[in-house]
């Protein structure tokens, strides 16, 4: 203990010259009073917001020196001062900062995005982090958020479905969520939209808005690289995430989705329904391991055995594999598929093949 307390002097020690060092130069060069340029200084040093920890995305660009990496950190509400942070940098000797994507946030120290620069990432500790699985809808992600925090199951759902939360997601993501999640027949315009992964949290109870957020931003980030393609072939995210969500809920192993997008894409291009029984299980409301054949009748704009094309919206989340077999799926003659006990699939050209299979892996 008694080392720690000599470190921690010496550490306080050390900022303070640093104050001193970066007051005399700005004394000299802006001519500022003593007294203000002390509080100057201070106040430079401080985190831009110690209590805001929502993630910036910051780029810097190769090649880039000291005073544009502090002069972009500024201009992201990172930093208080690029002159300070400069000063900071130089009179600690630090540098060679690497150029790339980074994900910062104001409440980040002048030491930590050093760290961070230095090597690359987030020099920074989480407090926890949270996973969400991919192929969950939003009650599912409800539950793990109520296993992971502080929050209930029940509040967390009520705020991602609610048209306050909706409409203010659609002011901070504009380009992500559109006119579509508003659909007649869509049951919650943002199912499907929490992207599933690992999120860090740099603070023991991060509010339910912080928590949708990140993977609100999760889904743009991931969505983003499909756009111009998207646009060429006159499709939307929305499509894609309806798509993709299919697919998550269908395959049995990651080397099935582009074959099993075929299959819905040939199916597709003949208007023949997509009779797949994820949809009739989220028609129903219900999460169970075999669908009925009196549930293929149930009259709902999800249940796709008895409505052609696709779903009004995702039924859950769809993952990364997902989505890239969305927009890039095998090409085949294919129709059907089934999913045997083990879980592998068996695809078929004709129906004639396709109830071989069911003799063969399913009786």
């Amino acid at each position: 203990m008694f080392e720690r307390m000599k470190e921690k002097k010496k550490e306080v020690k050390i900022v303070r010259r640093i104050v001193l060092a970066v007051v005399l130069v700005v004394l000299l060069v802006a001519g500022i009073g003593g007294y203000s340029a002390y509080n100057y200084v201070t106040d430079g040093l401080k985190p831009y917001d110690a209590e805001n920890n929502d993630p910036i995305a910051v780029s810097i660009p190769i090649g880039s020196g000291i005073d544009t990496i502090s002069q972009t950190l500024e201009d992201n509400n990172i930093i208080r001062d690029a002159r300070i942070f400069k000063y900071y940098v130089k009179f600690k000797n630090e540098g060679d900062f690497q150029a790339g994507d980074y994900t910062l946030t104001q409440s980040m120290t002048l030491d930590e995005l050093i760290e961070s620069l230095k090597s690359g990432r987030i020099y920074r500790e989480p407090v926890f982090t949270m996973n969400i699985p991919e192929g969950l809808t939003l009650d599912q992600i409800a539950d793990v958020i109520e296993a992971k925090t502080n929050h209930s199951a029940e509040d967390f759902f009520a705020l991602v479905t609610s048209e306050e939360f909706v409409e203010l997601a659609r002011q901070q993501f504009p380009d992500l969520i559109t006119d579509e999640v508003f659909g007649e027949n869509v049951r919650y315009a943002l199912e499907g939209y929490l992207y599933p992964a690992t999120y860090p949290f740099y603070e023991e109870n991060p509010s339910m808005e912080t928590i949708a957020f990140a993977m609100l931003q999760g889904t743009q980030d991931n969505v983003q690289p499909y756009r111009e393609i998207l646009a060429e072939r006159e499709k939307s995210v929305h499509w894609l995430l309806t798509f993709a969500s299919l697919l998550e809920e269908e395959a049995t192993a990651q080397t099935d989705r582009k074959t099993i997008a075929s299959v819905f894409n040939n199916r597709l291009k003949i208007d023949m329904p997509l009779q797949t029984d994820p949809t009739v299980l989220y028609a129903l409301g219900e999460h169970k391991d075999r669908v009925l054949y009196e549930d293929l009748e149930v009259q709902d704009p999800y249940n796709t055995y008895v409505n052609k094309g696709l779903p009004p919206g995702p039924i859950a989340g769809p993952g990364k594999a997902s989505l890239e077999a969305a927009m890039d799926p095998s090409t085949s003659e294919y129709l059907y598929f089934l999913a045997d006990p083990s879980g592998t699939n068996h695809f078929a050209e004709t129906y004639e093949e396709h109830m071989a299979n069911i003799q063969e892996y399913l009786r």
